[in-house]
């Protein structure tokens, strides 16, 4: 039978030792297969995500759940996976606590600060009464090709949500969510010291997809333990199918190219080779 980590003991190992454990998003059953034969193929222990977008997209958070358990039983998955809620609102992350995610990611950042304190420290206690991991954001995390739309970490504000006992921490460095524009800055390297200074649990790095290798290393080498893709293998996907059908490989009758799932095996192929070349990026040692 599936079992699902909570990651606390994975994350510490990976601040203390400064490598990162990649957290990817999946979209649908071909992304989950990808995302675990990588992590089987490598012997590395991964988190699997969704985001309530893609959660709807796919029949709920039951299905989910579901569905990553009845892949990593086919399978025959040995190494740690996490499930992870991505960006979920109070119902979302409650929702997610009851139907056994071992993680959620709990986003108040659109609350007022003391709601937001109050909903997290009730999430908090809920979660960990049943072995379940939290992460919360501070500042926040920028959109897609729009340096203006993020909101710089506050160092006190990693220090209350740290007290509140949320396990891992995202933190607003002038990282992006989806295509990172010409014009993008960097990291704010500076501001992720003084969190790294002032707290001890591991960090994390949303907008992976996009940052420079030797940024993402650096962040790492900071405190950074987790680091999110998800927009690098949509691109993959869409350049593996691209060619595919640009190859006109879905016209070919004979070998029934048209059929869906010789459509959607290139795509899948190139999300497990994009997850193997994150792993080495992210220095993720496999599991014993």
């Amino acid at each position: 039978m599936a079992y699902f980590d909570n990651g606390n003991k994975l994350f510490d190992d990976a601040r203390k030792n400064h490598y990162a454990i990649g957290a990817y998003n999946i979209n649908n059953l071909e992304w989950t297969r990808a995302i675990l034969r990588a992590a089987a193929e490598t012997n590395t222990p991964v988190l699997i995500q969704v985001s309530m977008g893609a959660a709807k997209y796919m029949g709920g958070y039951k299905f989910v759940k579901d569905m990553v358990e009845d892949q990593m039983d086919a399978m025959g998955i040995k190494v740690p996976v996490i499930l992870n809620l991505d960006h979920g609102d109070y119902d979302a992350a409650i929702e997610c606590i009851n139907l056994g995610y071992s993680s959620v990611m709990f986003d108040g950042h659109k609350l007022p600060i003391e709601e937001n304190y109050a909903k997290t420290k009730e999430i908090v206690q809920l979660a960990h009464s049943r072995g379940i991991a939290v992460e919360a954001e501070i500042g926040k995390v920028g959109e897609n090709q729009d340096t203006s739309s993020g909101e710089l970490a506050d160092v006190e504000d990693a220090m209350a949500f740290a007290a509140m006992g949320v396990d891992r921490l995202a933190c607003g460095i002038g990282n992006i969510h989806g295509i990172y524009p010409t014009n993008w800055p960097g990291l704010n390297f500076d501001r992720l010291q003084e969190i790294a200074d002032a707290i001890d649990i591991p960090l994390v790095l949303h907008g992976g997809s996009g940052i420079p290798k030797e940024q993402v290393q650096k962040a790492i080498s900071m405190g950074i333990a987790k680091v999110n893709i998800n927009t690098e293998f949509q691109l993959a996907f869409q350049d593996a199918t691209r060619k595919y059908i640009e190859n006109e490989l879905d016209l070919n009758t004979a070998k029934k190219g048209y059929d869906p799932r010789k459509l959607l095996l290139p795509g899948t192929d190139a999300i497990t080779a994009k997850m193997k070349d994150m792993i080495e990026w992210l220095g993720t040692p496999a599991v014993a």
